[in-house]
């Protein structure tokens, strides 16, 4: 006769499995108020998007009424002075940026050069590949980027057929906060188009990966040929509301 392992669980005592079900599939939060309550001052976070493409908008707001300060920010882009990130610099809750491109954000600008903010700049694909290094477990990699370089510079070098090439480590964050077009009650994902970027990256990179979603779909409606992040990678999930999703540098054609 096979015997139960029970576990004591807010004053109630639970099958353990019940237990595991009850704590840790249930990934579904209301909103990002809830979903990010307990990220702390101190954190260091992972936020997807390309520009203003794919970002956590919903997250980040909850973060900046949250007002956390002294988080490490790992992002492609620093967003703009009134969106995005950029909110998030504004008051002041960023102590350091990990960024590729912040070109258009003066605030940004004008707390690199005043001393207060902390800023480590790296070629995009290098970013790219130390977000994925990091989900993979994979704790450090080779790179002809930034060779000859200051980025180069304190780090080791080698050859390899007659190349030079830069070691560069992993990243990881505390929290990975991601935007998906759609995702499933477990936490499966799809992004799309462009919107994809970084997101995929970090939500593997993260110890707890937070999910927003412009539609959220019980478990088993979402094609598993169309998912780009498995569940598995992400511990929190909510349907976000009023995206803006604006665009950074609108570009048009000139009339004829």
């Amino acid at each position: 006769m096979r015997k139960e392992v029970w576990w004591a669980c807010k004053g109630q005592t639970l099958p353990l499995v019940q237990f595991i079900k009850q704590q840790y599939m249930n990934k579904v939060f209301a909103n990002a108020q809830e979903a990010v309550n307990d990220i702390p001052s101190g954190a260091t976070l992972m936020l997807g998007g390309f520009g203003l493409c794919g970002i956590p908008e919903n997250c980040i707001s909850a973060l900046v009424a949250m007002g956390i300060h002294g988080l490490t920010c790992i992002s492609n882009n620093a967003g703009v002075d009134d969106f995005g990130i950029g909110l998030m610099l504004k008051g002041r809750q960023v102590r350091k940026m990990i960024s590729s491109y912040v070109g258009e954000n003066e605030e940004f600008e004008r707390q690199l050069l005043s001393g207060e903010l902390e800023v480590d700049l790296i070629p995009q694909g290098t970013l790219a590949e130390r977000c994925r290094a990091g989900g993979a477990g994979i704790p450090a990699f080779f790179t002809p980027a930034g060779y000859g370089t200051e980025v180069a510079q304190g780090k080791e070098v080698r050859e390899f057929h007659g190349k030079m090439y830069v070691m560069e480590q992993w990243l990881k964050a505390d929290f990975a906060l991601v935007k998906a077009w759609k995702g499933d009650t477990l936490g499966n994902l799809i992004y799309k188009d462009t919107a994809r970027n970084f997101n995929p990256l970090m939500a593997m990179a993260g110890k707890v990966t937070i999910a927003e979603v412009e539609e959220l779909v019980p478990a088993g409606m979402l094609n598993p040929n169309d998912i780009h992040t498995p569940g598995i990678f992400v511990q929190r999930i909510f349907q976000g509301l009023d995206y803006e999703k604006r665009i950074e540098q609108r570009t048009v054609r000139k009339a004829s």
